[in-house]
């Protein structure tokens, strides 16, 4: 008699490892085309939305449909605890890559103090009960269709090669993530002192400029790849905090350049005529 032996999957809350960065890549991508389209209603623009310097990804969207999902999976019965989930997590979620950026790259994301009920800006009752809705949205809705998407490419490719293509796109993301960080780290230090920006450690940022900038190849390659065209045109929205706490918008110090790739219709004399 013949033992077949199983092999187990590693999963997390019922998922796969492979399932789970799939969710996390195509997720990413939803969100970035979902942001570019807010940003063409909203500004009358096509800008970029993207998390990193490079690819069409918008990773708070892959982060956040994640972690829904490993958490919510389980009570996708019930509409209600799907949306307290989803207003808990999604806030949580929120405030935390908002936290990160501010304190590892002194950088602004997104700033909710203009809006009722806000905690520190991060987040703020309205987006908390959008994230809500999503969440019963994401669970019961979208995400059977995704599930629906990767097992239609699983006909189409061997696992093997769909594994392999999972990793090698998260090795490069994890990569661009990397290289977004020296980028942004760069270019702030660089705008501060060039800009002369009164910020709180003023004397560090300096140190750290020159450290910088007095190496020649580095500052080349910066000036190659990373430079302010490079840096506005993929953030046209960066923020950072000022010596007493006012928020700073570099694009302020840059009117030159263009912070859009194309611009669809002129908001501004819209508003006019209505």
């Amino acid at each position: 008699m013949e033992q077949i032996k199983n092999k187990k999957t590693f999963t997390i809350c019922g998922f796969s490892i492979y399932r789970i960065f799939a969710y996390f890549i195509i997720y990413s991508i939803v969100g970035y085309i979902i942001e570019t389209i807010f940003g063409i209603i909203s500004k009358g623009v096509w800008e970029s939305r993207q998390s990193f310097l490079y690819g069409p990804f918008c990773a708070i969207y892959g982060v956040g449909a994640v972690i829904m999902l490993l958490c919510l999976h389980n009570v996708k019965k019930s509409h209600n605890a799907l949306f307290i989930g989803g207003f808990i997590v999604g806030s949580v979620v929120e405030y935390v890559v908002s936290f990160l950026g501010e304190v590892i790259l002194n950088v602004k994301w997104w700033d909710y103090s203009g809006l009722p009920f806000n905690i520190n800006g991060r987040i703020c009752v309205l987006y908390s009960i959008f994230w809500g809705f999503l969440a019963i949205y994401l669970v019961l809705s979208f995400n059977p269709k995704v599930d629906k998407f990767i097992n239609w490419l699983k006909t189409k490719i061997s696992v093997r090669i769909g594994k392999i293509a999972i990793l090698v796109t998260i090795i490069l993301l994890l990569l661009d993530c990397i290289a977004t960080a020296f980028a942004l780290h760069f270019f702030k230090v660089r705008m501060i002192v060039e800009h002369n920006i009164d910020v709180s450690n003023r004397e560090v940022v300096e140190k750290q400029y020159h450290e910088i900038y007095d190496n020649e190849n580095l500052s080349q390659f910066i000036a190659t790849f990373w430079n302010d065209r490079k840096m506005m045109r993929t953030f046209p929205n960066l923020k950072s905090m000022g010596k007493d706490g006012e928020i700073i918008y570099f694009g302020a110090y840059l009117p030159e350049i263009q912070p859009y790739y194309v611009k669809i219709y002129d908001k501004k004399k819209n508003s006019e005529i209505e």
